[in-house]
């Protein structure tokens, strides 16, 4: 199943982007009222910064939007309990996923806290992220913390 949705394929390309910089292909976009607010990627081996996840890098790129109610978090990967924090912590109600077979990340801490997760399963982004881990295992263990 590939997505015709723009928001999700904005954040598959920020993925990409990721990847041509040689770090990790995790994208994400946040939208409002069918708009593109901000997009942004997982920065931490470029930034040398451990927190910069996709998640994260997205919601510093949106800057101060006057609050997140109302905006859709989408996310290549299921978001680990750092972003997931940050999901509940500002209030977004909903986020779409493109997977959580290569990481399972924490759905139902975020669906606790009255979050809506959707995940899409695409095949798409398994491929990436699947294809990522086997070729940089180092890496993505230290990116999720093992």
């Amino acid at each position: 199943m590939e997505t015709a949705d723009p928001f999700m394929l904005a954040a598959i390309e920020e993925a990409r982007k990721g990847i041509l910089e040689g770090g990790i292909p995790i994208g994400s976009a946040l939208a409002r009222d069918g708009k593109l607010i901000a997009a942004g990627h997982n920065k931490r081996v470029q930034d040398g910064d451990p927190v910069t996840h996709a998640e994260i890098d997205c919601l510093r790129n949106a800057g101060r939007i006057g609050g997140f109610h109302g905006t859709t978090l989408y996310s290549t990967l299921m978001p680990c309990y750092l972003c997931a924090g940050a999901v509940v912590q500002f209030g977004i109600k909903k986020v779409i996923v493109g997977e959580s077979r290569t990481f399972p990340g924490a759905p139902e801490f975020m669906r606790g806290h009255g979050v809506e997760v959707i995940d899409l399963d695409l095949p798409e982004c398994v491929e990436m992220m699947s294809r990522f881990i086997a070729e940089n295992p180092s890496l993505w263990n230290e990116d999720i913390g093992k």
